[in-house]
Formats: C-alpha cells, structure tokens, sequence
C-alpha cells in the first residue's frame, strides 16, 4: 500500500536523481560559459585597451562572500567581474575586470592591504571544492596581485611609505646612518627573512605580478618554484575599474599546472579582493566553477577598427548573436528545475490525498 511517507520518499528519490542526471548544479552562475576566441596573430599581453578584447564575448561572472572557513567575511565588496578570454596556437590570455572604488598597490604597512584578482583551474577530472580545492582534488591558481604590480616599476619598501625617515643604520647592512637600507645593500641575505624563506616577491626571481600557485584546500596553499612561475600579468586602474590581463603559454612543463588543448572545455573559477576593505588571504569574493571552451578562429586583422574595452559599458562590443550565445544553458536548466518543482507539488498535493500509515 503507498502511505504518506511513501509517497514523500519516492518523490524526494525522483528529484534527486533527476537533478543528479541533468547535472543542473544550485549556483547563482549555473549555464554560464567563457567562449575563448581564437586569434591567428600575436596576443595583446599587456594592452587592456587593444581592439583584439573588444572582439571577444564578455561574461559577467556573480561572485559572493567567503563564508566558508575562518575567518569568514560576508562583507565582502567585489560582486561580479566581467571576463573575456583569448587564445592562439601558442597562449592563451584572459583580460579580467571589476569595479572598485579605490587603487589600493601598497601593503608594506601590516595595517595596509593590495586589491587582487584570481583565476583558478582544476588538477583533476570533475569540479573539487571551488574554494581552494580538497585532498586529492588541487587546483592551479593564479593570482595577480596589485602591490606586485606596482613593485615592477618601483620597489615599494618602508621609506616609500615614510618619507624622509632617518635611522642610525642596519646591522647587516653595509650602509651608514640615513634612510631605509634597500635589499642590494645587504652583506648577507640569511638576515632577510623573506629571502631566507624562499620568499618569491622578495627574490630577484620576481618578475611577473602574478604568482603560480597550487592549493588542495584551506591552508594548504603553495607557491610553485621559481623556475616554473611562467604566468604573465598586466594590470590598470582607470574610472575606478580594474583590468588586469593574465597569460601563459598552452602548455606548461610544470607538472602541476593546468595544460590547454583545443576543443576542449575547462573548468574556471574567480576570486577577487578590495584592499580598502581590508581583504586578504580567505578574506575574499568567491565565484562557482565555470565552463571555459574554446572557439574558432578569427584573424587579428579583423579588430583593427573597435573600440577599447568598457567604452560602451561592461559588456560593450557584445553582438547580439554572442549575447543569445550561452541563452539555451540558461533558459533550459530554468525550465527543469521549474518541472521539478511541478512535478514535487503534485507529488506533495497527492501525499495530502493519502492514507497515513498509522492509520
């Protein structure tokens, strides 16, 4: 006989393996794709105005408080970042985008934290935990820093933040009273911690403001060696926006990066931080894991004439058919949860109908 209870676990099973089987995952940015397009010709590595990104489709991807670990941060500034991915036969190159209020590029005082944004890929088949991965599911994050971007062109350091400081001399340092001691001058670099520690942004090794890291949870972030830290970056602050460009070669021969091959879909998630909010470390916004697949070519030539990025809005320079492009992984899983939930109610109205087991 079905009972009540039954009945509710029968229908309970039947969503369950329904949304199992569509793989319709429960995230604010479910159905959203990067359509990297492919470019016959060099790739703008350093240029976030080049025509070549105004000819590639812009995804605007939700992000959302860390709430996860300790320490947790629901108030969090940065809510989406806007996307757009390039890639040739050799690299590949992803120009990334928020809004913010302030250029924060100095984090030599301990009460003083740098805007950043990250891009992270899985290691392993599926989706592992989109906050930094879990055992045995790693993932390969790289993360542009803003300090460190500032650091290219000049060296930030103490005095830069207290001019004019005056202070008898460094024990170590081969230096006469005066101003602050710049790392060159040191007789020995074991009395620099950083360095002692294979600090990267303290090594001469540090060439790019992104560092090439890998994770398998929380606490366990890693940074690679210096020799396998082949990640470019570039970024600006104009109108209060950020646009910063990551880029790396397809293949990479660290064995624990992500590596590129066409026609294929990818795994990619965001996270983003404002140092005015004092972000920092787990401190952050987050995105879901988004598919990133590649696309068909189109010559360089072709975007000689656009416009630079952002000149229309966020997503400027979108055509119409790009942007009914991803409609269908929106507007289908829609429908099927929506027949879910139809389907459960007439599933609870039946339950109403039934005998109770007690009875």
């Amino acid at each position: 006989m079905i009972t009540r209870s039954r009945l509710l676990l029968i229908s309970l099973l039947a969503l369950a393996g329904v949304l199992t089987f569509l793989k319709i995952p429960v995230a604010s940015s479910q159905g959203v794709t990067i359509a990297a397009m492919r470019v016959d010709g060099a790739l703008p590595l350093d240029d976030v105005g080049a025509a070549l990104w105004e000819e590639a489709t812009t995804v605007s991807i939700p992000l959302s408080a860390q709430i996860v670990a300790r320490p947790m941060f629901p108030d969090a500034n940065v809510k989406a970042v806007d996307v757009r991915a390039l890639y040739n036969n050799e690299q590949i190159a992803f120009l990334v985008e928020w809004e913010d209020e302030t250029m924060d590029d100095t984090a030599v005082r301990v009460q003083d934290f740098a805007d950043a944004v990250a891009i992270q890929f899985p290691l392993v088949e599926g989706q592992p935990f989109f906050c930094m991965g879990q055992q045995g599911g790693n993932v390969n994050i790289w993360h542009w820093k803003a300090d460190w971007q500032a650091g290219l062109t000049a060296r930030q350091d103490v005095d830069d933040v207290y001019p004019d400081m005056y202070v008898d001399g460094y024990t170590f340092a081969n230096t006469e009273a005066g101003a602050a001691a710049p790392v060159s001058s040191y007789e020995d670099t074991n009395y620099i911690p950083a360095m002692a520690a294979d600090n990267l942004f303290a090594s001469a090794a540090y060439a790019s403001p992104v560092e090439d890291l890998i994770a398998g949870s929380f606490g366990s972030l890693t940074s690679q060696s210096a020799e396998m830290q082949n990640v470019l970056g570039h970024g600006e602050f104009a109108e209060g926006k950020w646009r910063v460009i990551f880029a790396r070669d397809l293949q990479s021969p660290a064995v624990e990066d992500v590596q590129f091959e066409n026609n294929q879909v990818y795994q990619i998630a965001f996270a983003a931080w404002d140092g005015a909010n004092e972000e920092r470390n787990g401190q952050k916004s987050t995105s879901q894991w988004i598919s990133l697949q590649f696309g068909e070519p189109v010559a360089a030539s072709n975007a000689s004439s656009a416009a630079a990025p952002g000149s229309s809005g966020s997503s400027g320079g979108q055509s119409s058919a790009n942007a009914l492009e991803g409609l269908p992984y929106i507007v289908v899983p829609m429908f099927l949860v929506f027949g879910a939930v139809v389907a459960l109610a007439i599933g609870v109205w039946l339950f109403s109908k039934l005998p109770d087991s007690k009875k």
